[in-house]
């Protein structure tokens, strides 16, 4: 695969903009020749450092070739249609249709999601893909759709692994003993964080920056490119590489927006998720490294986690964790297997 370029990408979106729209059109007036509106919504800064902003924009112009003005999706970022987990019960009933997240805010209404936000479950995001491409993520999906009738739309990358970001020096599994670090409200990620010897600490991602700023947390996890696109190294300043997550982005969509797509307009729209998101992971890794090295000149201090205390934790994380995980929600045994045999 060859990454696609900063131009070339700025140069594929820019002839799309970003109107907002407050409601969205019903399936026949889309009949009538009218356009679905459709409102997306996501927690990150509209930046091209944001694997969401990023994935919004290729959907929004392969979306156009694809049907013109038939459809057209309104991005709607920052959190301007309320904090994530307000969001998710938005789209199970239809007053949001779709959102951009990483897949543990819905495992607070789909809990087996959680399995893909377990600490070192995946080696890299091709590993991910692997997985996920391979029969994962439609297990999983029709799991989604059985519990709360909304459904997965793609299955994305963000930009690097998840990567620990603190106030004071941390380099070791001794240094994170008792740091408070922000974690999303699931179980995979307090567990994680327990496991490893922080104190976990909920916090929506809204609410991150002013917390790390006045103390409320020592630190927070997170991947390189959110850390610069939201601006996150204004309130820290080390890196412990600890890459413990290559957490899916996920694009779902609530029943109500999928039955405001004529029928016949489907499989055009499916196609040009699908495309969005194999153009966004061939250029992840590249954004990624880049926002590493953006944030090293910004004067986070990175240092890379040992081997030996990665390779001890990960075994930990497989003995502890993902066998209760395991154990509670039986039917994510076969996919916790699936995901080893697409191990490289």
């Amino acid at each position: 695969m060859h990454p696609i370029s900063r131009r070339q990408f700025v140069q594929s979106s820019s002839a799309l903009s970003l109107a907002m729209a407050t409601a969205g059109l019903s399936q026949s007036a889309a009949a009538q020749g009218k356009t679905v509106v459709l409102r997306l919504s996501s927690s990150h800064v509209a930046d091209l450092n944001s694997s969401h902003f990023a994935w919004s924009q290729l959907m929004q112009a392969n979306l156009k070739k694809a049907v013109g003005d038939q459809i057209r999706i309104d991005y709607f970022p920052n959190n301007q249609l309320g904090k994530e987990s307000d969001v998710v019960q938005q789209v199970k009933v239809g007053s949001i249709d779709m959102m951009l997240t990483g897949s543990s805010i819905w495992a607070t209404v789909t809990p087996q999601l959680g399995m893909l936000d377990l600490g070192y479950v995946f080696d890299s995001y091709e590993h991910a893909a692997r997985a996920l491409d391979g029969g994962v993520g439609a297990k999983l999906n029709d799991m989604l759709v059985k519990s709360t009738g909304c459904q997965v739309i793609t299955w994305g990358a963000h930009y690097g692994a998840r990567n620990v970001y603190t106030k004071q020096p941390v380099k070791s599994l001794a240094d994170i003993k008792n740091v408070k670090l922000r974690v999303l409200p699931t179980p995979a990620f307090i567990e994680t964080f327990k496991i490893m010897g922080a104190i976990p600490t909920p916090i929506s991602f809204g609410e991150l920056y002013m917390a790390a700023q006045t103390g409320v947390v020592d630190g927070f996890e997170h991947d390189a490119a959110t850390v610069l696109a939201s601006k996150l190294n204004e309130v820290v300043r080390y890196c412990w590489m600890t890459e413990h997550l290559f957490s899916p982005m996920v694009c779902i969509a609530g029943k109500r927006a999928m039955d405001k797509i004529p029928a016949t307009l489907r499989p055009a729209f499916m196609k040009a998720a699908n495309d969005s998101t194999l153009q966004q992971r061939e250029i992840g890794t590249q954004k990624g490294l880049q926002a590493i090295e953006e944030l090293k000149k910004l004067g986070i201090v990175f240092t890379p986690m040992a081997k030996n205390e990665r390779d001890q934790v990960r075994k930990e994380m497989e003995t502890r964790l993902w066998a209760s995980f395991s154990k509670q929600y039986p039917e994510t045994g076969p996919l916790f297997a699936a995901i080893t045999a697409a191990r490289a």
